[in-house]
C-alpha cells in the first residue's frame, strides 16, 4: 500500500475508533471534559448526541480510557475555557466501567449484559428477580469499596423503550451520598426524539449533563489531518495541499468518518500517480467514489444554487420597484 511511499508506520485514516488518534479540538475536548466533570460529580444520567460519523464511539472510548487511568495528583479540567480544579477526593476516586456497544436488547438481556460486564456470577437461567438482586448486591459491594460504577451505552437511539425504563429503575439504587450507578448514553439525534416520549419522561428529566457533538469546523481540518498523519508516523511537510484540504472539507462536511474515508482514497490515488502530495483532483476523484461524500457535495451545490436564485429574485424585485 502507500505507507512506505509516504513514510508512514500505519494507516492514518482508518475508521476504527482508535484512541491514539483522538483529536482534541475545542469541541471534542469540551465534550470529553463535560463527561469527566459529570461522572466525578456523581450525576445519574449523561447524554452525548451526534450525527452518524461524528466520533461518538471514539469519544466514548477516550472517556473510558481517561477515567480508568490512575491519577496521583490533582489536575485541571477546562470547560468552556474556564479552569475547574478537581477536589482531592475526586483525584482518588476509582471507577468501575461497563461498556455495551449494541444495546438493542430486551430489558432482561440488557441487565444480563451489564452483569457480565461487571463480573457478576449468576445462576443459569436466572430470573428477573434474582438478576436484579445480584446486580444490586454487586453495586453495593462496589460502593463499599469506594468505587463508582459507570455504564456507557453506545448507539442508545436503538434501545427499546422498555430497556431504557429498566436502566432508569436500576439508577434508583443509591446510598445517602451518591448513586450506585451512573449511565452515559451515546446516540444519534433520534435519541432526543425517543426521550421525549411520555412513557420515559422520568428518564429525560434525570439527564443533568448533555452535549451535542458536531462536525469538525473548517479551521480544524488542517490540524485534524496533521494530527492523524503525525500519529501515523509522517514527518514530512504538507501532505495535503491547501486546495485539497478545501475540497476535502467540502466533500465531507467536516464529518470525521467521511474525512477519513475520502482522505484514505485520495492518498491511494496520489500514490498510484507516484506523487508525494495529495492534490484537489485526487480528493475530487475520491469523493466521486464515496456515496456519502457525493451526497454531501450535491446538497451543498443545491443549497448554493438556491441561495443564488433567492438573491437574484430579491435583486430583481428591488430593481422593478
Amino acid at each position: 500500500m502507500y505507507l512506505a511511499h509516504f513514510g508512514l508506520r500505519e494507516a492514518p485514516f482508518g475508521i476504527t475508533p482508535d484512541t491514539s488518534f483522538f483529536f482534541a479540538c475545542a469541541d471534542y475536548q469540551e465534550a470529553l471534559n463535560t463527561l469527566l466533570i459529570a461522572v466525578r460529580n456523581g450525576e445519574g444520567f449523561i447524554k452525548i448526541t451526534g450525527e452518524v460519523g461524528t466520533g461518538k464511539t471514539l469519544l466514548c472510548r477516550q472517556f473510558l480510557s481517561s477515567i480508568n487511568k490512575e491519577q496521583s495528583t490533582a489536575s485541571d479540567i477546562v470547560l468552556n475555557q474556564t479552569p475547574v480544579t478537581t477536589t482531592s477526593s475526586a483525584t482518588t476516586q476509582r471507577f468501575v466501567t461497563a461498556y455495551i456497544p449494541n444495546p438493542y436488547l430486551t430489558p432482561h438481556t440488557l441487565l444480563l449484559a451489564l452483569a457480565d460486564e461487571l463480573g457478576v456470577v449468576l445462576q443459569q437461567d436466572v430470573d428477573q428477580h434474582h438478576l436484579l438482586k445480584s446486580l444490586t448486591a454487586a453495586l453495593l459491594d462496589f460502593a463499599r469499596q469506594d468505587k463508582q460504577v459507570v455504564l456507557c451505552l453506545d448507539e442508545a437511539q436503538a434501545m427499546p423503550l422498555e430497556s431504557l425504563e429498566a436502566i432508569r429503575l436500576l439508577t434508583n439504587l443509591e446510598t445517602e451520598k451518591r448513586k450506585l450507578l451512573q449511565i452515559v448514553l451515546f446516540g444519534q439525534p433520534e435519541l432526543n426524539q425517543k426521550l421525549q416520549q411520555n412513557s420515559i419522561r422520568q428518564l429525560n428529566q434525570r439527564i443533568t449533563f448533555q452535549y451535542h457533538l458536531g462536525p469538525l469546523r473548517r479551521d480544524d481540518m488542517d490540524y485534524y489531518l496533521s494530527h492523524r498523519l503525525n500519529v501515523a508516523g509522517f514527518s514530512g511537510g504538507r501532505l495535503f495541499n491547501r486546495r485539497a484540504v478545501k475540497q476535502l472539507y467540502a466533500a465531507s462536511g467536516g464529518i470525521p468518518r467521511l474525512v477519513n474515508v475520502v482522505a484514505h482514497k485520495a492518498l491511494m490515488l496520489a500514490y498510484g500517480e507516484g506523487r508525494q502530495q495529495v492534490r484537489a483532483h485526487h480528493v475530487r476523484a475520491a469523493a466521486r467514489d464515496t456515496v456519502a461524500a457525493k451526497n454531501s457535495l450535491w446538497q451543498r451545490w443545491v443549497l448554493a444554487i438556491a441561495l443564488l436564485l433567492i438573491a437574484g429574485s430579491v435583486i430583481g424585485w428591488m430593481m422593478l420597484r
